[in-house]
């Protein structure tokens, strides 16, 4: 029996149980921290040395130098030339696809002219480098390593270095051919908190970058949230949402298994269904009760619904959409027969699946849009990675004589009622006799 939350929109109980349902905090756990810091800072003191040791301790091999840890550019392509035809062709299309997509995403700098000859504008520049972390071993996923080289490279960044966990000395061939196939131009053997120290404060043997990207595990989410300010990152990812609108209209087995796609991420992924029709609602319980048995993952997504997943009746599509801005989700599916009717309504989600057609795993693997997306309601303030992640903007401000006689006496006048005397007399001394 599927163990699953089903709530109605109209009971008098609703907003306590909605609560309840939403209430999630990726509470720190303060010996990782410590952990975590203590690691850090070792990269940090002792560099390659911390890395050789950390990586004999987590991956349980031991390089014979630091040298080791680089992948030579003849390994990716090789891994790419020998990948399994079916398996290269599905990540060609797919890298093409997000190229195409990022390519719209690109902005040129752009400048105006005041009449009193005074210049002011913007120029866009790439980050010079990033570093893309990848998880490795079981959990190894080609799709990111493509969704954030691909972007960065359309941005332009000059340097990408990628650095992976390679457990027990086991290198994942696709992930290595995906990152010859998006123009990676180095990659690593390292991973957990040290990799991302190590791309942060650098080392000897792997460089310091501007921004680190890319998911991982509790380690390295700890590590990135604590290089913030050294280094950008893109997002201190949480568990894994996805929140389905349905009319009733749609095969209930494809509900089910686009729930089933999410919550087989791990146990405290979420997955929510609202819909106005309590008859369908019943007609998808019972076709995730026969599609689960044969999931492979099936404990996995057993447990992810019992914990956080939610079957909610509401009182009609508009409700629908009023519930979808509060949870604010990773992934929303409109599985409706009008999607359109109810995207003006909508204004907090990481991607929006507009039709029946429109799959999550779509838009994880292939339609072009990046699949990193904000978790944890962070889509209220935040945004997919695209090009604009890598890129950074600074003002152009080029003023003329006669502009700085005009502006000079504002911003004088403003200097000092902020008792600013210094900021006043510069401005003074540009203005004209």
């Amino acid at each position: 029996m599927l163990n699953i939350r089903a709530l109605q929109s109209n009971n008098t109980s609703f907003e306590a149980d909605l609560s309840a349902l939403l209430a999630f905090e990726l509470a720190q756990d303060p010996q990782l921290e410590v952990r975590v810091q203590d690691i850090l800072s070792d990269v940090m003191t002792r560099g390659d040395v911390a890395l050789l040791e950390a990586t004999t301790k987590f991956d349980r091999w031991t390089p014979s130098s630091a040298a080791v840890l680089e992948i030579d550019k003849v390994i990716l392509h090789h891994a790419l030339n020998t990948l399994d035809k079916s398996v290269r062709a599905a990540l060609e299309t797919a890298a093409d696809r997000i190229r195409r997509y990022h390519e719209r995403q690109l902005q040129p700098s752009w400048r105006y002219t005041e009449p009193d000859g005074t210049v002011l504008g913007q120029q866009i520049t790439p980050l010079d480098r990033a570093g893309l972390y990848v998880p490795g071993g079981k959990a190894a996923y080609p799709s990111s390593v493509l969704m954030n080289a691909v972007a960065a490279k359309v941005a332009g960044v000059r340097e990408l270095i990628m650095v992976t966990p390679t457990p027990d000395g086991v290198v994942n061939e696709t992930v290595l051919a995906a990152a010859a196939l998006a123009g990676v131009d180095r990659v690593f053997r390292v991973g957990g908190a040290q990799a991302v120290g190590a791309l942060a404060y650098g080392t000897k043997t792997i460089p310091g970058v501007d921004k680190i990207v890319g998911p991982g595990n509790a380690y390295v989410a700890a590590a990135k949230r604590f290089v913030f300010g050294v280094v950008g990152i893109d997002m201190v990812a949480g568990p894994s949402e996805i929140l389905v609108i349905a009319d009733g209209t749609t095969d209930p087995r494809w509900v089910a298994m686009d729930l089933f796609s999410q919550a087989e991420h791990d146990e405290i992924a979420q997955a929510i269904l609202l819909c106005p029709d309590a008859a369908y609602i019943k007609r998808v319980r019972e076709a995730m009760e026969s599609l689960l048995a044969g999931m492979p993952r099936a404990d996995i997504i057993r447990a992810s619904l019992g914990n956080r997943g939610a079957l909610i009746t509401v009182r009609d599509l508009d409700e629908a959409c009023e519930l979808s801005n509060r949870i604010a989700p990773e992934h929303l599916e409109l599985s409706v027969a009008e999607p359109d009717l109810l995207l003006p309504k909508l204004r907090h989600a990481g991607a929006i699946f507009m039709g029946p057609f429109s799959s999550e795993s779509i838009g994880d693997y292939c339609a072009g849009p990046n699949h990193v997306l904000p978790t944890s309601r962070t889509a209220r303030f935040s945004s997919p990675l695209g090009v604009y992640d890598f890129q950074k903007r600074s003002s152009i401000i080029h003023v003329s004589a006669a502009g700085a006689d005009t502006l000079g006496k504002v911003a004088a006048t403003l200097a000092r009622s902020e008792g600013l005397e210094a900021h006043a007399q510069s401005a003074d001394m540009r203005l004209q006799q």
